[in-house]
């Protein structure tokens, strides 16, 4: 069972250290959390991220963090997927987490007959060359945290401030560039179907908000 909530548009940095909160704090007993939510713009760079990927950010903020993975943007019009899980008491490796993750977006623009796929050498999720789906990933005490952005709706023009992943010829797209246009609300429920059903998790509760 696993609690999901939607959070809304929320700066990233005090998300983040929430994450971090949840998972130093938690015990046995702790319920897994799925959260999803947007931000608004930052960039972010993971642990062995290279600033030279940081070609031009200008006025947008940029935040060193602790998930694996390069340097990527995140706004609104994205949709962040947090994955707070016990893997160990799920009986999950970190693979199956992110086979979970990139599945569920592949399944998801599937409905809409797009085909999508994943790589081994770069994960995330990609139509055509082009990236919908990023995933950076830490597991700390066992317990997983970050997970994955989706871009839906989202201003590309940040991602040609940096080397999206550390690629300098990597092209990002998204969504409603793929005429997928479905709300958010939508994408965001048959996201999150897939995922439980790929994790062999059931919602035990739903919350909007904090």
């Amino acid at each position: 069972m696993i609690v999901v909530r939607s959070l809304g548009l929320q700066d990233y940095e005090p998300l983040w250290r929430r994450m971090q909160q949840f998972t130093d704090d938690r015990d046995a007993s702790t319920r897994d959390e799925l959260w999803f939510t947007e931000h608004a713009p930052v960039f972010t760079l993971g642990l062995n991220a290279s600033r030279d990927h940081l070609l031009a950010p200008g006025d947008i903020p940029v935040v060193q963090v602790d998930r694996g993975g390069q340097v990527t943007y995140h706004g609104p019009g994205q949709l962040m997927i947090y994955p707070l899980i016990d893997l160990r008491r799920a009986k999950l490796g970190v693979r199956d987490l992110v086979t979970a993750l990139e599945q569920s977006a592949i399944d998801l623009v599937a409905g809409y007959h797009v085909h999508a796929v994943a790589r081994k050498d770069a994960p995330g999720v990609y139509v055509d060359g082009r990236k919908i789906a990023s995933v950076g990933l830490r597991i700390r005490r066992g317990a997983s945290f970050h997970g994955m952005a989706l871009n839906i709706d989202v201003d590309l023009e940040p991602f040609s401030r940096i080397n999206p992943c550390g690629f300098d010829d990597l092209e990002v797209t998204d969504l409603r560039a793929l005429g997928i246009t479905a709300t958010a609300a939508e994408l965001q429920a048959s996201f999150q179907a897939a995922l439980l059903r790929h994790l062999g998790l059931q919602a035990e509760a739903i919350v909007s908000g904090d």
